[in-house]
């Protein structure tokens, strides 16, 4: 059965967000990724010193079965962060195929911003936002998050 949890997004602050959640939630991250870690890609733009320190993911578990995630955009990656487009709902999957279901049945008459593919991070994975401008997405992790 999948999971659902929320995925905040940031203009540059996600770091000192997330180190405020985990002084009230407790708890440790169990994954924090720059920008700048991510391996080259075709036709990306070339991030600056402090586009490359901004946060890619990170994991702050807050309870027994949901994790509060976030990451910082940028207009640099044609993601301009405002109010109404700082937050989607992450469904991470049991399976490919429920993944599939999901991203297919919930994308449908929205807009694909990533089709699922598998992704350098070992996940399989897309983005859209669906009819009604809710933004998902939706994650299949080949080997599960320790949680």
């Amino acid at each position: 059965m999948a999971t659902i949890n929320p995925y905040l997004t940031f203009k540059g602050n996600c770091e000192a967000a997330f180190l405020f959640y985990k002084s009230v939630f407790g708890g440790e991250f169990t994954f924090i990724g720059r920008f700048g870690e991510m391996p080259p890609q075709e036709g990306a733009p070339e991030l600056s010193p402090e586009d490359a320190n901004l946060i890619m993911h990170v994991s702050l578990p807050i309870g027994k079965e949901t994790s509060l995630f976030g990451s910082d955009s940028s207009e640099t990656w044609g993601h301009a962060t405002i109010i109404g487009n700082n937050f989607s709902i992450s469904i991470n999957a049991d399976s490919r195929e429920e993944a599939d279901r999901l991203f297919n049945g919930l994308s449908a008459g929205g807009n694909v911003t990533m089709p699922m593919e598998n992704t350098f991070w070992g996940a399989y994975f897309g983005m859209f936002t669906d009819k009604f401008d809710i933004n998902w997405m939706v994650n299949f992790d080949e080997v599960p998050e320790k949680k």
